[in-house]
């Protein structure tokens, strides 16, 4: 099933402005996520939605594809739908669409996978990715958590503590279920299109998480679990700092990678 990633990406954030300009190892922030995912193998086609023309020149003179969208789009998904759904490029041949956020240069190639084949092997309507995590992350308001249930599909996401511990005696049932989201979603197109015609949900309101929407309209999406470490999110100033140290440390003297 061909496969086409959109990464969007957007000059609105307030925690880190001009997030994607930004520089990782010399390049703007959203050039090391368009050539993290145009160099894994697992999709056949990378572009950047955005409605900013400073990110749009900055992926172009890195060699990347660009796609200009509305301003006005209440989240990552719906921009990306406009690329994928509309009538502009030539996406319509693409089976399944891949949404990489666009501050995620680490983000493990088998979480990318993990969610493309939740959609395209197991038959999800939509799939995700997650990590397992320490018990420390659930008091973090700035890590999204995911419940799935025995089949892998999400039942809530929350920036909650997400398995509540109703008794301390129970730690030890709960450790092996706190998992750390990732920021990927994968799509069919009918299942894509649905989900952007959804009105927005309170609960999507409330905690501020786009993936709520299909969830409590009953859609379908399933949960890779990844076996590996939570990528640097790159949320604040030090989290940039601590992003560059990563850099260094595991790409010293490389040109070209792939995390």
């Amino acid at each position: 099933m061909r496969t086409l990633a959109v990464i969007p990406a957007r000059l609105g954030a307030t925690r880190l402005p001009r997030k994607p300009l930004r520089l990782l190892a010399g390049q703007p922030l959203i050039v090391r996520v368009w050539e993290h995912v145009s160099a894994m193998d697992v999709v056949d086609r990378v572009v950047v939605a955005t409605d900013s023309g400073e990110i749009a020149s900055a992926v172009a003179q890195a060699g990347g594809t660009v796609a200009i969208t509305r301003p006005d789009h209440p989240s990552g998904t719906d921009r990306v739908a406009e690329v994928a759904l509309g009538a502009a490029g030539d996406y319509a041949t693409f089976d399944i669409v891949v949404n990489v956020q666009g501050d995620e240069p680490f983000i493990p190639v088998d979480a990318v996978r993990g969610a493309r084949d939740m959609v395209a092997e197991i038959g999800f309507e939509l799939g995700t990715a997650a990590v397992r995590a320490d018990a420390d992350v659930l008091s973090d308001r700035d890590v999204v958590k995911v419940v799935c249930a025995d089949n892998g599909r999400a039942l809530y996401f929350s920036r909650a503590a997400i398995p509540h511990l109703r008794h301390a005696s129970d730690a030890a049932t709960r450790e092996p279920l706190v998992r750390q989201h990732l920021g990927v979603y994968a799509y069919t197109r009918a299942a894509l299109a649905r989900w952007v015609a959804l009105p927005a949900h309170p609960l999507e309101i409330s905690e501020r998480l786009e993936q709520l929407r299909p969830l409590a309209a009953g859609m379908s999406m399933g949960v890779a679990l990844v076996d590996a470490r939570a990528p640097i999110a790159i949320d604040t100033e030090e989290d940039l700092m601590r992003a560059n140290a990563h850099w260094e440390t595991r790409f010293a003297g490389r040109s070209e990678h792939a995390a």
